[in-house]
């Protein structure tokens, strides 16, 4: 139940998130005041707000494909669209017989490692983060799942070879010299290694695609997100490293999937 009834105390909370600059205030202010234990808990929620810490951060969640997911400070946020590549990897896990093996890599909270599963009778589901942090929400978001502390593969066991059906991953594809130029709640809340990916933006997904032969299992598939612009590159990548490859996109959500398959 909300700590606060009053439309009163709501619509002064509207205005002072209007007054910050918050786009969407009454939706902002309504989730607040329904999430704040107390009081107390809704002003010192405001605040951090208003002092432009991202409401995923301050709420302590995030919704994501329909599903709540754990969200601490610090970590990253996951984005709407990417939505878009768990639909395409949720239609290729159906065509597996038996309960297909899952890995999410720079998985975060393991958002996209939950809508998959959350998508499927059942599944094996292993994830991997090199954030402490991140890790300590996928552990949370994932519950039975086998969450890895460490880059890329390197935590991987190596029991987990050759057998994964689905590897899925939003890596960081921000180029460097772009990162200034995201938004405040992204640049200055959200780690620098979840966002930037090097000169061209490509360099983790370029690590993410050189290792996945060599985890996947016969007719296995790699989906990667990147940027519109960076899908030929990493296509290209995906070629040589053994994949046959196809790019999907959603001009609704401004999504594009890069899917290679062993």
């Amino acid at each position: 139940m909300s700590v606060f009834s009053s439309s009163v105390a709501t619509s002064a909370i509207v205005t002072t998130l209007r007054a910050a600059g918050c786009v969407f205030a009454e939706d902002e202010a309504g989730l607040l005041v329904s999430t704040a234990a107390t009081p107390e808990d809704l002003t010192a929620m405001v605040g951090r707000r208003v002092a432009g810490e991202p409401l995923e951060h301050v709420l302590g969640w995030a919704e994501f494909c329909g599903l709540r997911v754990v969200v601490e400070p610090g970590v990253f946020v996951p984005r709407p669209r990417t939505g878009f590549l768990i639909e395409q990897a949720i239609e290729l896990a159906r065509r597996v017989a038996g309960p297909p093996v899952v890995l999410d890599l720079c998985c975060g909270t393991g958002a996209m490692g939950a809508a998959v599963a959350a998508g499927l009778e059942r599944a094996e589901l292993h994830a991997a983060d090199l954030e402490p942090a991140a890790v300590r929400c996928a552990r949370r978001n994932l519950p039975g799942a086998h969450v890895y502390e460490g880059d890329l593969y390197d935590p991987l066991p190596p029991s987990l070879r050759g057998r994964v059906h689905l590897l899925i991953a939003s890596p960081p594809y921000v180029p460097s010299a772009s990162v200034g130029l995201l938004p405040p709640e992204a640049r200055l809340h959200e780690p620098r290694v979840a966002l930037d990916g090097g000169d061209d933006g490509l360099d983790v997904v370029r690590r993410v695609i050189a290792g996945a032969p060599g985890w996947l299992a016969p007719g296995g598939h790699l989906l990667v997100e990147t940027s519109e612009r960076q899908a030929g590159p990493a296509a290209g990548a995906m070629a040589r490293a053994g994949l046959t490859v196809r790019v999907a996109t959603s001009d609704e959500l401004d999504a594009t999937a890069v899917i290679g398959t062993l």
